[in-house]
């Protein structure tokens, strides 16, 4: 661990091997905000304008990486995470914990944690009720990407016994127009391209019971894997994956199972990110299925073992 400046934020810290380099600020969040090979690129997007920003009462979107709790409310999830994080390094793990939400009671953290020489990054979301009453939630991990990706998001395959019931989840929000040219609707996959020329607002979700969902840009493949419960119910009418974009942007969002959460308890949401260096051009559902999948595989099983 290093401690470093970043793009105006003075108190940083970057976690890296040789194959994969995570910055995260402790000035405003917990954030992180720079993902990339060793000197190369961040495939994160981050605000040009809010870029080493503090302080205030506005909540700002800044970029990077975010915990929420889901269902979206405003103002409940536009709580500003403005103030410092306490910092905590125990062992190879980092943890980035800011002061308790006054509105709503709940406690987040994020703890990074590099796994050995490869390419991955252990991120564990934690949230806390601090409160006096239980709390209906799930804990909702978003990435901000960017510009100019493609989103990979699988659809589930899974058949039931007879073939007769349903085996997917597709919402769509009131904004969300399904004739968006951004949008590839596959048999296998829906690809969601972010368009710096289109500023329509466009939201789809899934429940992605493969465990993954992948961002591709200018030859990087990131890979986010979780832990998907069948048994559970979701958030946003059953969703475990969901993508949002706009000409600024493109989130690529995972969620844990909706739970009562009651007073001193707490839930986590892991996700293990992985990031790929020169992978071949991403631009169909059949490259998505060629490319990324097999990578996505590959980190599933280095996620399991």
């Amino acid at each position: 661990m290093q401690q470093v400046s970043y793009r105006g934020w003075q108190n940083c810290y970057r976690l890296a091997n040789d194959r994969i380099e995570v910055i995260a600020t402790a000035d405003v969040g917990p954030r992180i905000i720079h993902l990339s090979v060793p000197g190369g690129e961040n495939i994160l997007g981050v605000m040009p304008e809010q870029a080493g920003l503090t302080g205030g009462d506005e909540w700002r979107i800044y970029g990077g990486h975010r915990l929420w709790h889901s269902p979206e409310a405003r103002p409940r999830s536009y709580y500003p995470d403005n103030a410092p994080v306490d910092v905590q390094m125990q062992g190879r793990t980092l943890r980035l914990i800011p002061p308790p939400e006054t509105t709503t009671g709940i406690q987040k953290e994020i703890d990074l944690t590099l796994v050995g020489d490869a390419p991955h990054l252990e991120v564990r979301h934690i949230l806390e009720n601090r409160g006096l009453w239980p709390v209906e939630l799930a804990p909702w991990a978003l990435t901000v990407l960017g510009l100019g990706g493609l989103a990979i998001l699988p659809q589930s395959l899974w058949v039931p016994p007879d073939g007769l019931l349903p085996n997917r989840v597709l919402v769509l929000w009131p904004y969300t127009d399904l004739r968006d040219p951004r949008v590839v609707w596959g048999s296998q996959y829906v690809l969601l391209r972010q368009d710096p020329e289109t500023t329509q607002p466009f939201k789809v979700g899934l429940n992605a019971t493969a465990g993954w969902a992948a961002y591709y840009r200018e030859n990087l493949l990131f890979v986010k894997c979780f832990d998907y419960d069948p048994d559970a119910f979701y958030p946003d009418n059953g969703c475990s994956v969901e993508s949002y974009t706009n000409d600024r942007f493109l989130e690529l969002e995972t969620l844990g199972p909706l739970e009562v959460l009651e007073p001193g308890d707490s839930v986590e949401h892991v996700e293990h990110w992985f990031l790929y260096s020169d992978v071949a051009a991403i631009d169909t559902e059949e490259d998505a299925d060629r490319i990324a999948r097999p990578l996505a595989e590959q980190s599933l099983e280095q996620t399991w073992s």
